[in-house]
Order: C-alpha cells, then structure tokens, then sequence
C-alpha cells in the first residue's frame, strides 16, 4: 500500500470522488456538484493506494498557516477495520507537520468518534447535525 497525495482532477482523483461517492455521498442520497469539485481544487488530497485503486482517502483543508481541517475520509469497504485509516491519519499528520500545521480539526460522524478518539483526537462541544446526521467537532494537536 502506498501513501501518495493525489493532484486534483487526476485519475487518482477521480477513482477519489468515485471511493467517496460511494461511500460517503450516496448512503445519504447526495452526489457531488460540479461547484464542491471545482472548489477541491484549493484542498490537499492524500490516500493509500495498491494497483492503481484508491483503498483510503482523504481531504485537508488549509484553514490558516498552522490550522487544517480533515475532512471526507473514506476507507474501501473491504478494507475496514485493517488499520488502513490509522495509517493514513498517521501519515497525514506527519505530512502536515512537516508543513508546519499545529493542529487538527474534523466533523467526525458519530459512529467514528470512538476510532478518531484512539488516535488522540477529542470532542468540543455537542453533537450536531450536518447533511441530516449527527456529527461531533473533533481536534488534535500535532507533534
């Protein structure tokens, strides 16, 4: 498995949005626009990858110099529970570290609170809604 950050609107990309369509859009009847597309131009794309298939994957957003966002995270389905998406968190902040981000911020959905919070992250607030299910503010700091 290999950790690459992906360049918008490449191939790579594209089997992206198709792993995070799937898998993230579609369960709540919603699909991507070409708006939401065009903006991911400015965000930072990070996945693990064998044979050319995005298996994990990933979006940062640049908030400030120090601050990023995570944000659609998705693990293939047959690939669950494997320690896949461990693995890309740790790469992820590692590569965001070494680009002198400080922290970290997420929505987590509520059936992923428990898995970010194995990884060092912690709630802010109470759980609320986004695109009709329940989410929770999540953080953490890096190194």
């Amino acid at each position: 498995m290999e950790f690459v950050e992906i360049v918008w609107n490449s191939n790579l990309y594209h089997l992206e949005i198709e792993l995070r369509d799937r898998l993230l859009r579609a369960p709540l009847g919603l699909t991507f626009s070409s708006e939401e597309l065009a903006a991911e131009s400015s965000e930072l794309h990070f996945a693990l990858v064998d044979d050319d298939h995005v298996r994990a994957c990933a979006v940062i957003v640049p908030l400030s110099n120090d601050l990023a966002k995570l944000r659609q995270m998705a693990v293939h389905e047959n690939y669950q529970r494997q320690g896949l998406g461990s693995s890309l968190i740790h790469q992820i902040e590692s590569i965001l570290q070494q680009r002198g981000f400080q922290k970290i911020e997420l929505n987590a959905r509520e059936e992923a609170v428990t898995f970010y919070q194995g990884l060092g992250y912690q709630t802010a607030g109470d759980c609320f809604l986004e695109v009709g299910i329940g989410h929770w503010k999540m953080h953490h700091e890096l190194g």
